[in-house]
């Protein structure tokens, strides 16, 4: 079994609770939604946007980036729709002493089942409806949210120009219900910043923090620096 990947590479993680870290990033191919604020629409293109591994091909490369690395970042699209590939591949990591870094739509919980085990930290992202221009997610977060609780896990969510303040506020309820004290980071939408965004970042934090402990406005970092 192959899988399908956009791009490796060595780099700082630049959002969320892990702001700063090394990380080799494996950037897997295919999403199956469309949100408007994507910052990686090319992990999600045409069959001219990736190369097929082998599970040995991959470990391979990912060895060669993995001196003094905090952890190896699954990133996308969407890693949890290759899910098969992972199930065979997370174990080959832990056996290096590799610590593994999932970031997900959040949305897969039956995929997240299958692989929960070989995974250290999960950055999961809720979506927003009125910020992504998709339908909303809310059951399927739940969801999913119940099972990675059993790692050390936290929350993102895009703000734009066009969030509705009531869908942070029934997100932060969501989440409180699950974990009260559980990371809940708001991320500014890259193709957006200004001080209206910041003002409405500031907002969301304001009415998130009513349901949670410990909420934050964390802006993608590497975007900033102009790395990867």
């Amino acid at each position: 079994m192959n899988a399908k990947i956009s791009e490796i590479f060595r780099s700082i993680q630049g959002e969320g609770k892990y702001l700063g870290v090394l990380q080799a990033f494996i950037r897997f191919f295919g999403c199956s939604l469309n949100c408007k604020s994507c910052d990686t629409p090319y992990a999600r293109g045409s069959s001219l946007d990736f190369e097929e591994y082998t599970k040995e091909k991959l470990l391979s490369e990912v060895r060669k980036l993995s001196r003094g690395i905090h952890s190896v970042s699954l990133s996308g699209g969407e890693p949890l729709e290759q899910k098969d590939f992972l199930k065979i591949f997370l174990p080959l990591l832990k056996k290096q002493g590799m610590k593994t870094y999932l970031e997900t739509n959040g949305v897969l919980f039956e995929n997240l089942k299958e692989i929960i085990r070989d995974v250290d930290i999960i950055a999961m992202d809720m979506k927003l409806p009125s910020a992504t221009g998709q339908k909303a997610f809310w059951s399927e977060h739940e969801k999913f949210l119940k099972i990675a609780r059993k790692k050390d896990v936290f929350i993102k969510t895009v703000i734009t120009l066009d969030t509705d303040f009531k869908d942070v506020e029934r997100a932060a309820k969501l989440a409180s219900k699950v974990n009260h004290g559980i990371v809940f980071i708001l991320q500014p939408n890259s193709f957006e910043l200004s001080r209206e965004l910041l003002l409405g970042c500031q907002k969301a934090q304001t009415i998130a923090s009513k349901f949670l402990s410990d909420v934050r406005v964390i802006a993608q970092m590497h975007k900033i620096l102009g790395i990867r």
